[in-house]
């Protein structure tokens, strides 16, 4: 149930909803409990969360703008920011505010699924890892 909860945590921190997993990660590490399951689970679900928007952008932009639920300066924005960088600014999908926006873009503009999958997995995990080591030493 614990890793369950974390991966929810994780998972859900990922989409466009506003979450953080961190605290639970920390929390967890402090605990005691495997280390190894704990960034499994909270890699996996945080990568699925970005999954998820990926997916959403890919399939669901004009539907989500008709509705009102995103801002087209704001879309236009992160756009031009992943224009720009192209692929290597799946490296901040870890960042709090403009990672979840990014993976979205990353969908909106159809990119490569299988770098956008290495790219956050990649990001995401060290992430976590990060946070891990500080935890612990």
């Amino acid at each position: 149930m614990l890793y369950l909860t974390l991966f929810l945590s994780a998972f859900i921190s990922a989409t466009l909803i506003p979450f953080g997993s961190e605290a639970l990660l920390i929390y967890n590490i402090t605990q005691g409990y495997n280390i190894y399951y704990l960034l499994f689970f909270a890699t996996l679900g945080n990568v699925l969360g970005g999954v998820v928007n990926y997916y959403l952008g890919f399939k669901g932009e004009e539907y989500l703008e008709k509705k009102k639920i995103l801002d087209r300066k704001k879309i236009d924005k992160y756009i031009k920011f992943f224009s720009k960088y192209g692929g290597v600014s799946l490296l901040l999908s870890w960042a709090p505010i403009i990672g979840d926006p990014i993976t979205f873009i990353a969908g909106t503009l159809k990119y490569d699924f299988k770098k956008f999958l290495f790219l956050v997995t990649f990001s995401k995990f060290v992430r976590y890892l990060f946070l891990a080591f500080i935890t612990l030493y």
